[in-house]
């Protein structure tokens, strides 16, 4: 039974291959039509039943009465593949699990998908299952062009039968991968569905891309080791190329099929050269994204992202051999963009990532978006396990754009005199006051940090740009007291994953985007307390936040709660 507004996904007994809809023959769907839609901003929005938890809305270009059903793929039976991939589908991925059965029909039948819900436990299925949507994806078009180059050279003379089959360029597929090691994963689920006879320089890319996955020990974040295990260098890009038989690593990318490649390498290639004549022809004629880290990528700087969304599906500047008597209508129309399918996976989302899908993310056949359960929040279980009073201190804010002076003058005016009154530790006591300042943003930490240089307060800081020897100081003067104010940025946390000791009080400057940066923050007071250095009624933690914040609030303090702290009355709301 479904609540209203909400649809269960159905079987459709006429099902037509999807390749052949959204690709081949998308004027026989409405794709005028879909596109005036688009241009105007119209979409439909209904929301998706989820037997996850999680909260998934689809939006489908036009007015619509009620949208269309969506077949239901349970298990890779129901996918259309070429036969040379069933086999070893089945083996990998077999049945789907609830949240894979939401977004696989989205998925294998092109629409744009954004999915905020991507951890290290589910991070091998959902490359697989990606990974297996872009080989099909492949191998559908070049048969369909190697049947029509048959038709074409036994047609008589006078036949002017046209077989519209291709783009301007070759590379269809497009991969953003955070890491080199990232780049082995995507390649090693490429070999495990699909048996090819020939790997060409899967040596050289081995010892060049991979490197040892025992870096780390047990006791740093599942997410962190799964990020940065390996070979983490983060410029990169790398060419793909199928035949029957062979995969070739190491093509060109005029010659590939696929191109594997961080935002930062693929920006660095586009930008090679004489900048007046930037090469991004090899982008025009992409027809699958997928952004396997989007929060991750914002960690190292999602300008080198935008500026490869700006430069996709672009007009060429040259022909590179094309034969445009073979290329697709909507390519020559300019509607490449709109015919692309995007798929953006991150661990949540962000005002950034909701930019990148409103802006780039508008695809004929759709999109949806799909996002975890936040009802409860981390806050129930830190208050839980910890009981150390949390405090959560709204500010006003009057737009997005004066967000940043509204924080730094309620820092000054409120928070940091209310720091400078904490009562000096006793003699004999261990370490200092003990405060740790989080700065979720670079240029908020710049900005204090040349604030209190005028200042008495004794203070540290650790950015991502602090050189090791600085930071043991840093750390080390917090610890034995000598330092009473240590600020500590979201990218070193991000980067180094570093245990601070000697943490009585936190203030957090901004919510973290990343909520398990709240719960470890938090836990270097649950840990302090632990070992006798603060006493549970002097521990405290504080969140200063505004209005503009909910995404990241609700992470926190959970959907049930989020609405109350942002439109309540009053502006400290305590957990305890």
């Amino acid at each position: 039974m479904t609540k209203p507004g909400e649809e269960e996904l159905e079987e459709d007994s006429d099902y037509q291959d999807p390749h052949v809809a959204h690709f081949a023959e998308p004027e026989k769907n409405g794709l005028s039509q879909r596109l005036n839609a688009i241009a105007a901003n119209i979409w439909t929005t209904d929301k998706l039943t989820t037997a996850s938890g999680g909260r998934c809305i689809r939006q489908t270009p036009g007015q619509v009465q009620r949208a269309p059903l969506r077949r239901k793929i349970k298990s890779v039976d129901d996918i259309q593949l070429k036969p040379r991939l069933v086999s070893n589908a089945e083996k990998v991925l077999g049945q789907f699990s609830d949240v894979e059965q939401v977004i696989a029909p989205s998925i294998f039948e092109n629409q744009d998908i954004l999915f905020a819900a991507r951890t290290p436990k589910n991070a091998d299925r959902l490359r697989h299952m990606t990974c297996l949507h872009a080989l099909n994806h492949l191998f559908k078009t070049r048969d369909r062009i190697i049947k029509n180059n048959a038709k074409v050279s036994q047609a008589q003379e006078g036949d002017e039968t046209e077989y519209r089959d291709q783009g301007f360029v070759r590379p269809k597929v497009l991969f953003l991968l955070e890491t080199k090691q990232a780049c082995v994963r995507a390649m090693e689920a490429m070999t495990q569905l699909c048996d090819f006879e020939q790997q060409e320089n899967k040596k050289r890319f081995l010892d060049s891309y991979s490197g040892p996955g025992d870096k780390f020990s047990d006791d740093r974040p599942e997410d962190f080791r799964e990020l940065f295990e390996g070979n983490d260098e983060n410029e990169f890009r790398i060419g793909l190329k199928f035949t029957r038989k062979t995969m070739k690593l190491y093509s060109k990318f005029y010659n590939s099929d696929i191109i594997l490649a961080s935002a930062l390498g693929l920006r660095r290639a586009i930008e090679t050269g004489d900048p007046k004549k930037k090469d991004y022809d090899f982008l025009s004629s992409i027809e699958i994204v997928v952004m396997e880290q989007a929060d991750a990528t914002l960690m190292q700087n999602w300008e080198h992202a935008e500026y490869v969304f700006e430069h996709l599906n672009l007009q060429p500047t040259e022909a590179h051999g094309c034969d445009f008597s073979r290329v697709r209508t909507w390519y020559l129309d300019g509607h490449a963009a709109n015919v692309r399918q995007t798929i953006v996976l991150s661990a949540f989302l962000t005002p950034k990532i909701n930019t990148l899908y409103n802006k780039h993310m508008r695809n004929v056949a759709g999109r949806i978006k799909y996002t975890p359960d936040y009802t409860c929040g981390v806050i129930e279980n830190l208050t839980q396990t910890c009981s150390i009073k949390q405090t959560f201190s709204r500010f006003e804010s009057p737009s997005h754009l004066a967000d940043p002076d509204a924080r730094f003058k309620y820092f000054n005016t409120t928070v940091l005199p209310q720091i400078t009154r904490l009562p000096k530790p006793a003699p004999g006591s261990v370490g200092g006051l003990g405060v740790l300042l989080f700065i979720p943003s670079y240029l908020d930490f710049v900005r204090i940090r040349n604030f209190l240089v005028d200042s008495d307060l004794s203070y540290g800081a650790i950015s991502e740009y602090t050189d090791a020897t600085d930071v043991r100081k840093a750390r080390s003067h917090f610890m034995n007291g000598r330092h009473s104010l240590l600020l500590y940025t979201g990218r070193a946390h991000h980067f180094h994953r570093y245990n601070i000791r000697g943490v009585k009080r936190v203030v957090f400057y901004g919510v973290p985007e990343n909520v398990k940066f709240y719960e470890e923050i938090v836990g270097f007071v649950a840990r302090s307390v632990e070992r006798g250095e603060v006493g549970q009624v002097e521990a405290s933690v504080r969140c200063c936040f505004s209005k503009w914040e909910r995404l990241e609030l609700e992470r926190v303090v959970g959907t049930k709660r989020v609405g109350r702290l942002i439109n309540d009355r009053g502006d400290m709301f305590d957990f305890v």
